[in-house]
């Protein structure tokens, strides 16, 4: 019964970071309507880069940063580009739409991997790549000439970003070994810091600091940049690697079907079909199911 405490308790973990993280494309939808994308980016990153720092005093962990260069490009690409542009697509495009096309993080990164790291593309991850091909022509339709075409191309660039993040830290994890918070905090600090020279060179309409901005605001530096990742490192440290990919499987899901019932953004039956072959490319990329961790 001991034994099985833990793994309980990461199973709770992983439930409440994917509700989280699914909830929050619901909010960072809301939020537009009292600021402007990149101001509300900015406001959150440069928060929650503070939040992390003091998580690390709190630790007692190292302050001092990973090598500049490579830090700063994961920044850039993890915070900056991710956020910037997923916040951007949410301008014109539905939540749960968005974050599912962001959500294809795992099928660049499988790419990204290949082509800087080297790791060979298995047959099982080919097969990934095709199903998640597939997923994307459904969700995107081209044949209805790509719907809204800006908000499609900025999701599916702020997917790739994030993946080029991912790929980048995995390299500075093994050639740097910094701890994964203090990567984070100091990625997360150079992104905040060119989020808010976007904010303050792209014109955007004024913030109105209303309860509803304030609350968003409050929910996404909390509950989605901090407790979640507090939540999300619980599940890496007790979970199998392939049970914890659910996460990414979980993560846009939700989040469709949070938009649905509260933003009223009902998918369409071509997209419902493009979330199964999305769903099943996850599964085969992550190889749950397939082989144990």
């Amino acid at each position: 019964m001991t034994a099985s405490n833990p793994a309980r308790g990461a199973v709770t973990a992983l439930v409440a970071t994917i509700l989280i993280w699914a909830y929050s494309w619901v909010v960072m939808k809301q939020v537009l309507q009292h600021a402007g994308p990149f101001d509300f980016a900015a406001l959150r990153y440069v928060l929650g880069a503070l939040v992390l720092f003091g998580a690390l005093v709190a630790t007692r962990q190292s302050l001092s940063p990973p090598p500049f260069v490579p830090t700063l490009l994961i920044g850039l690409c993890q915070t900056t580009a991710f956020q910037g542009l997923g916040q951007w697509a949410l301008v014109s495009g539905g939540a749960g739409r968005v974050a599912l096309l962001a959500y294809t993080m795992p099928f660049w990164a499988v790419l990204l991997a290949w082509m800087i790291l080297h790791e060979r593309l298995t047959p099982r991850r080919w097969l990934g790549l095709g199903l998640a091909a597939i997923g994307l022509t459904c969700i995107i339709e081209p044949w209805h000439g790509l719907g809204n075409t800006s908000s499609t191309l900025l999701a599916i660039g702020a997917g790739a970003a994030w993946a080029m993040g991912t790929v980048l830290s995995k390299r500075v994890f093994l050639h740097h070994a910094p701890s994964p918070l203090n990567l984070t905090a100091w990625q997360m600090l150079y992104g905040a810091i060119a989020l808010v020279v976007i904010a303050l060179c792209v014109p955007q309409r004024s913030i109105e600091w209303t309860w509803g901005f304030i609350g968003g605001l409050a929910y996404s530096v909390v509950m989605a940049s901090s407790i979640a990742w507090g939540l999300w490192l619980v599940v890496l440290q007790r979970l199998p690697t392939a049970v914890a990919t659910l996460a990414s499987l979980g993560v846009p899901i939700v989040s469709v079907l949070l938009a649905w019932a509260i933003l009223h953004e009902r998918p369409s039956a071509m997209e419902v079909l493009g979330i199964a072959f999305v769903l099943l490319g996850l599964a085969a990329v992550s190889g749950v199911g397939l082989r144990k961790a």
